[in-house]
């Protein structure tokens, strides 16, 4: 259990980090800015309202923090199981017993 929270916390943080990055690349590209224009143009901002609203960096953080925190909680839970299931099956089947000797 210790363990896979551990490796989950690096899970989650690397999520929020990539999701940073990717952010920082697609907005230093202008691709946000295009994609209103685009919305802009085509007469569709009734619909769509204002879509840089919604991929504001504080927003795009908030939703990966969120996951990053049910990724933590759900693998820790998952590998724990899945640890307790594997070491219950070993125990019925014997596992592989092997010896090492030095010749």
């Amino acid at each position: 259990m210790k363990l896979s929270f551990l490796l989950s916390i690096a899970i989650g943080i690397g999520i929020v980090v990539a999701t940073a990055v990717v952010w920082g690349v697609l907005n230093s590209m202008e691709v946000f800015a295009t994609v209103q224009d685009l919305i802009e143009q085509m007469g569709a901002m009734e619909q769509f309202g204002g879509m840089l609203e919604y991929v504001e960096f504080s927003r795009v953080i908030s939703v990966a923090t969120v996951i990053a925190i049910v990724d933590v909680v759900l693998l820790t839970a998952l590998c724990t199981l899945g640890a307790f299931i594997y070491n219950l099956v070993a125990a019925m089947v014997g596992g592989l017993h092997l010896t090492l000797t030095d010749e």
